[in-house]
């Protein structure tokens, strides 16, 4: 039984090191990165929007942020298969928040945002309009996953400890 204990120790700690990473990108973004695009004229804003998200899809963001997502996955299902042990409670939670509040945020209200923005010229004259828009709803959902990424990440770290 050693053995599994020492999986499942790992994988929480993965999922738990994900997380924080996510939730950084996500926090970094809601304080000061969507804050700094929102002072600049709209046709820059866009643009450099636009880059950012072309420039986001590496191996490497991709790989923790859904990464992350797969140890979630597992340690949910996991949970499910040995409810009632010690920590699985908290990984159960921490599973179904970052898989829900991350990803799923993610695919239903940020990333549709991000593909009205990329059909967007920067020189419309209706860009502004669309960019206020685009920067008020954007970051709202984006507070969303930050807190969810965080909460996760926190949940994850006490399964650790208990």
């Amino acid at each position: 039984m050693g053995s599994l204990n020492e999986l499942v120790f790992a994988l929480t700690l993965v999922a738990a090191l994900g997380c924080g990473i996510v939730a950084g990108v996500f926090f970094a973004f809601s304080t000061f990165v969507m804050k700094a695009l929102g002072r600049v004229p709209p046709e820059a804003g866009i643009g450099f929007m636009q880059s950012i998200n072309v420039t986001v899809l590496t191996p490497w963001f991709m790989g923790v942020f859904f990464g992350t997502g797969i140890a979630c996955i597992v340690a949910l299902t996991h949970s499910l298969y040995h409810w009632g042990e010690t920590g699985t409670l908290l990984r159960f939670a921490g599973s179904a928040l970052y898989l829900a509040g991350s990803i799923l945020v993610t695919i239903v209200f940020n990333v549709p945002r991000n593909e009205r923005l990329a059909a967007v010229s920067p020189a419309d004259p209706s860009s502004e309009e669309v960019w206020g828009s685009y920067v008020s709803s954007w970051t709202a959902w984006n507070h969303v996953r930050t807190a969810a990424s965080f909460a996760a990440a926190a949940l994850f770290g006490m399964a650790l400890g208990s």
